[in-house]
């Protein structure tokens, strides 16, 4: 089977025209971001309003657990169907599938910030608007950004599986692969997904510690840090010779 990886991928007619290589990734990458990015515009919004608001939580988790449970192909082939073709069809199934982690990591993101951040910011006299953009987004953008990494993950798995309707892309070789048994063809095109899908997460990881405050991502390493001398210093000997002798604290002695 290796060998016929590398045979697949030696090939120079598998690197030139429409059906090449580069011109699959080409368009896998196109419906990964564009799925995403849509579904970005329609999720973080949403989820700032739930998370800051309070209002249709418990609506917002039951309909993103059960757009989780669609079957994807599924999903995706009655879209196809009922539109009577194209792309469009699909790229809007690949949507409605990356809307769900993304809504949940950015309202879960909000409801995690310290209350006590936000009441003051409140006292300083700040208005709804001001604590959601100056406090709450910032605050919440770690968890917001995981769930935008975990839905680009399912995006190109699902894009994939999207050539079974038409669509084109890194499924093309999986699917085509498949249906005349040649396994070279079919594991190269499933380790261009996988390096896609990894190339794009270290991506987005970058895009993350850059749009994350310092200060949020260095207070859990200080907080980690802390949490360690704090043991040392408990478990030392100096300590417990120390404390043996101190009453507990109802009084008595150990």
């Amino acid at each position: 089977m290796f060998v016929d990886v590398w045979v697949w991928l030696s090939d120079p007619e598998n690197w030139s025209g429409a059906g090449g290589i580069p011109a699959r990734v080409g368009q896998h990458l196109l419906y990964c971001l564009a799925a995403t990015a849509f579904a970005a515009l329609i999720a973080v919004p949403l989820g700032l309003y739930v998370g800051h608001t309070g209002r249709g939580g418990v609506v917002l988790v039951g309909g993103g657990n059960a757009i989780r449970a669609l079957p994807t192909l599924g999903l995706v082939t009655v879209l196809y169907l009922v539109a009577g073709g194209g792309t469009v069809p699909v790229l809007i199934g690949l949507v409605v599938l990356a809307v769900p982690p993304i809504l949940a990591g950015t309202y879960a993101g909000v409801q995690d910030v310290d209350r006590g951040v936000v009441d003051a910011a409140s006292g300083m006299g700040m208005t709804d608007a001001q604590r959601l953009w100056q406090v709450e987004l910032p605050n919440a953008l770690p968890l917001l950004m995981g769930g935008v990494r975990n839905a680009m993950l399912q995006v190109v798995a699902t894009a994939s599986v999207a050539a079974y309707v038409g669509l084109g892309g890194l499924g093309r070789p999986l699917l085509d692969g498949l249906r005349v048994l040649d396994y070279g063809q079919l594991v190269g095109g499933a380790l261009f997904v996988a390096l896609l899908a990894v190339l794009l997460d270290l991506l987005l990881s970058v895009v993350q510690r850059l749009v994350v405050p310092r200060g949020l991502r260095l207070a859990p390493a200080s907080a980690a840090r802390r949490r360690v001398r704090r043991g040392v210093d408990d478990s030392s000997p100096q300590k417990l010779v120390a404390t043996a002798g101190q009453p507990d604290s109802g009084g008595s002695r150990a």
